[in-house]
């Protein structure tokens, strides 16, 4: 299943970096886009979860 997670809080290339180095050592199959300000992520809603811990945890705040 696919979630979409609004980051308002995505302004740079440099964010979109630190969210994908991020979110790739959690395993998640996700994309981000930083046109759209969106993090998706292809999975379960554990999965879901987890992507918004990190996100969270990088100091962004994500809106479901």
């Amino acid at each position: 299943m696919l979630y979409e997670i609004k980051v308002n809080d995505i302004h740079c290339e440099n964010c979109v970096k630190r969210i994908v180095n991020a979110l790739n050592e959690t395993g998640i199959k996700f994309e981000v886009s930083l046109e759209n300000k969106t993090v998706t992520v292809d999975g379960c809603e554990h999965c879901l979860k987890t992507a918004i811990t990190e996100l969270e945890d990088l100091g962004f705040t994500p809106e479901v």
